[in-house]
């Protein structure tokens, strides 16, 4: 069988194409959202329940594909994860109000969340210690990708005549024949990754397409691996180590407190846009350079925390150094909303998303570092469930501050969560994003005090990055 020289980055280059089609398909929603909300009848509210759903089902994935991935191995989980999502989105196209989408808003959250376990174990599994944060980097910038190429491939779609063009084609999918489309044609693009990936992947030592060359560097990286982590073996962790470990729950609530910010610039700075700045579907499309600057952040913080262990530095304590220059970054949020120019505005926005992401991709590096092989999906997934818990809040957060008192009785998760955050609620309700923007301005460096104090840079082993 011919060999592939370099396979490790071929592989992490499936990686991140399936990175781009999971943003896709999350995308499409918040970039068709004012078409779609117009077309189901659905307020703000409704809007910021959908997107919750969404985020309940992928914090349910996070808490087990982890485990299944490491059960199944990544091969086999990577196929299930991506073949059921990309159903899902399908599925999407015959949504007939909010209640229908959000039932396939749910199961798309309840695949999309597994891909990423399923990354982070591809990376351990295939790249030696001082490659492991730029792959990172690598395939997180195919999410970014993947939110900046939406807008452009599914606008388009949504805003095209159809009845005037391929009137057959409006007739089969009714009102909504755009957006509709959109998602079945991006949905069915994860099917036909599938096939290669089936074909390519396997461990590198059963993978007959690897160089013995590039063998005996991934082997010699485990076996460093193991000279320098802080277990003598690769040992599974079980599910008390997991939770009472102290590294794993301060990085659940780094995640929590910081990725808020994140999930924001996917599900409501479009609309955002679009309300307070006036600009329209198709002027929408101007967000790709949010998720460009997502992808600069995530390169840059892969590149600069690898850069300084090379030079010396301890991995926790040169992540801690990059992540404290991107919370004194986000002070900038407030401004956004009060520059009165829109390019100036999304410029400040772009800064802030750099160092969002390039934070991110410090965190999740340390996990990749400090966690055996074995148990990596499971640890992983645990640590992200954080992130989704924080975004869960923050949408409901938002739509409270953007809308006033609801007219309609909240659904079961509306009223649930709700009870949980009455206080803060009531404060912030109607008070308009730029309540929210100044609260960003504070989330990243409260959670690099906390981490700090808490002693991540502490930990005596971690690993090389």
């Amino acid at each position: 069988m011919t060999k592939i020289p370099h396979l490790r980055w071929w592989i992490v280059a499936l990686v991140f194409l399936a990175a781009v089609l999971n943003y896709i398909d999350r995308q499409t929603l918040s970039a068709l959202a004012p078409t779609i909300q117009r077309d189901l009848s659905m307020d703000d509210r409704a809007y910021a329940n959908i997107v919750n759903i969404f985020l309940v089902a992928y914090t349910i994935s996070y808490l087990v594909s982890g485990k299944l991935v490491d059960v199944l191995g990544t091969r086999l989980g990577m196929v299930i994860f991506v073949g059921w999502w990309s159903v899902a989105n399908m599925l999407t196209a015959a949504a007939q109000g909010a209640q229908s989408l959000g039932v396939y808003r749910f199961l798309l959250g309840f695949g999309e969340a597994g891909v990423w376990p399923a990354a982070s174990k591809v990376v351990s599994e295939w790249f030696p210690a001082r490659e492991r944060a730029l792959a990172i980097g690598l395939y997180t910038m195919g999410a970014t990708f993947g939110a900046t190429v939406a807008p452009y491939l599914v606008i388009p779609l949504a805003t095209h005549a159809y009845s005037e063009t391929m009137p057959w084609l409006a007739d089969v999918l009714g009102q909504g024949t755009g957006w509709r489309l959109a998602f079945i044609l991006t949905g069915a693009a994860g099917l036909l990754w599938l096939l290669p990936w089936w074909l390519f992947y396997r461990l590198p030592k059963n993978n007959q397409r690897i160089t013995a060359h590039e063998l005996d560097l991934i082997e010699k990286g485990a076996a460093e691996d193991i000279r320098t982590g802080d277990t003598s073996d690769d040992a599974p962790w079980s599910w008390s180590r997991v939770l009472t470990s102290r590294i794993v729950w301060l990085l659940l609530l780094g995640r929590l407190i910081t990725d808020p910010v994140w999930y924001f610039y996917q599900f409501w700075f479009p609309k955002y846009l679009n309300a307070e700045r006036g600009l329209s579907q198709e002027q929408l499309k101007i967000t790709w350079v949010i998720y460009a600057a997502a992808g600069v952040g995530s390169l840059l913080g892969g590149w600069l925390s690898g850069h300084l262990v090379k030079r010396g530095g301890a991995p926790a304590r040169s992540r801690l150094w990059v992540m404290l220059g991107c919370a004194c970054v986000m002070p900038v949020s407030p401004l956004i909303t009060r520059i009165g120019d829109t390019q100036l505005a999304l410029a400040f926005a772009v800064l802030a998303v750099c160092a969002a992401l390039a934070s991110l991709i410090n965190i999740s590096s340390i996990v990749v570092d400090v966690v055996p092989k074995s148990s990596l999906g499971t640890v992983f997934s645990v640590v992200a469930a954080g992130s989704t818990v924080g975004g869960i809040i923050m949408n409901t957060v938002v739509a409270t501050m953007v809308s006033g008192p609801a007219a309609n009785p909240g659904g079961f998760l509306d009223q649930a969560i709700r009870a949980v955050l009455s206080p803060i609620l009531s404060v912030v309700q109607g008070q308009g994003y730029g309540q929210w923007f100044l609260f960003m301005a504070f989330l990243h460096p409260l959670a690099w005090l906390m981490l700090y104090f808490g002693g991540v840079h502490r930990r005596p082993a971690l690993r090389s990055a």
